[in-house]
């Protein structure tokens, strides 16, 4: 295994867990949806416990996804998340807030009542997507940071700071000035209103009961189609701009028109993902409108979501691409998996140690099963013997 090798590999395993995370995110979506859908007390816990049992799941690959980004990525990891702080701060006090809502909630003595964990949940289903999806599109808008190397070396003490952040028309915004790029708000939109649609699938599917399905059906097509637009329109911003391109022989970083595009023509595998993953949401979204039996619409759409941000992550890094662009002092400061990986030694360690990560997918999958083995209904949430938040 060469080096490049597993520095590609490695972006690809990074590039998984994004994808898993994006479609997990409709524990957000359906967080966001319990006071329109839950017009009663019965109906929120009916939502609250379907989402909640999978709560961790998300949270779990969250973590898990930044853990692989700092082993496998670690100059990425300490000028994000070292720089652009303030986002990924909100970030995760919106996932300790979603933390603390499903536990205490329901806790005795809680002198809050569950409705105000319940808008806690509603603030982390709101705020997580939009802000999550900003942070991506900075993979192909770019963010305000200078990377010196050097400084590493300097033995005077003067300057040891290897990356940081650039001032934003003279006002540190340490990350924030990402919503400023409405782009990067249209496709946090379009995470957003994914998560809800992904959501509403997935109510449908879990919970037997005919008044929340009806609600969900309802409510299907316009977040299905507000998602639609949001994407599209970011999808031909993206397909068309000028992106940041790496000569694989000097290493230099330089701006080349229709890059993301071309990523997709010289890759024709990572197109197939993305073109097969598209059909698959559109197929889950559109069988369930129009058969109003059909309750397996999240797992043609869950899975089309899976290969869509796939090959979204992989047309980001792969085929001589910078998938950290610098807007700051010097396009060249731009990180890519060549000049912002971890020793050889390390992605081969690491690589090692992959080989398990079958294993936890494949309990990942038996707890879901065992936790849908039945479908969730108004006397299971009732009854106060049973495991309910």
């Amino acid at each position: 295994m060469s080096y490049a090798f597993l520095q590609e590999y490695w972006w690809f395993l990074v590039s998984v867990l994004g994808a898993l995370l994006v479609f997990l995110l409709f524990v957000q979506g359906g967080q966001s949806l319990f006071f329109s859908l839950g017009k009663d007390q019965i109906d929120r816990k009916l939502l609250v416990n379907s989402v909640g049992r999978k709560w961790e799941f998300t949270f779990t690959t969250l973590v898990v996804f930044g853990g692989a980004f700092f082993a496998s990525f670690p100059l990425f990891y300490s000028t994000s998340f070292g720089g652009a702080y303030w986002v990924w701060m909100l970030i995760l006090v919106c996932f300790v807030i979603q933390a603390v809502s499903y536990e205490y909630q329901n806790k005795h003595g809680n002198i809050w009542g569950s409705k105000a964990y319940q808008i806690g949940l509603f603030i982390n289903g709101l705020l997580a997507p939009i802000l999550l999806g900003a942070a991506v599109s900075t993979f192909f808008t770019g963010s305000n940071f200078t990377v010196n190397k050097g400084a590493i070396a300097d033995l005077s003490g003067a300057s040891q700071v290897i990356s940081a952040w650039v001032p934003y028309q003279g006002i540190q915004l340490h990350g924030l000035e990402a919503v400023l790029n409405p782009w990067n708000v249209v496709f946090g939109l379009a995470v957003f209103f994914l998560s809800r649609t992904t959501a509403l699938l997935y109510f449908i599917n879990n919970i037997s009961d005919d008044k929340v399905e009806g609600a969900s059906r309802k409510r299907l097509a316009w977040n299905a189609a507000a998602f639609l637009a949001l994407f599209l329109a970011y999808l031909g911003f993206l397909l068309t701009k000028e992106g940041f391109a790496v000569n694989p022989e000097t290493g230099e970083i330089f701006m080349q028109a229709y890059k993301y595009f071309n990523n997709l023509i010289e890759m024709p595998l990572v197109l197939v993902l993305f073109l097969v993953g598209v059909v698959l949401v559109l197929v889950g979204i559109l069988l369930t409108i129009l058969k109003p039996g059909f309750k397996k619409g999240i797992w043609y759409e869950g899975v089309g979501v899976v290969l869509t941000a796939l090959a979204l992550f992989l047309i980001a890094g792969w085929n001589n691409t910078a998938f950290y662009p610098s807007l700051g002092e010097n396009l060249q400061h731009s990180l890519t998996i060549r000049n912002s990986s971890s020793s050889e030694f390390t992605l081969k360690a690491m690589s090692i140690v992959s080989l398990l990560i079958p294993f936890v997918l494949a309990y990942m999958v038996y707890a879901w099963r065992a936790l849908d083995l039945h479908k969730l209904t108004r006397r299971e949430v009732q009854d106060p013997s049973g495991h309910n938040y």
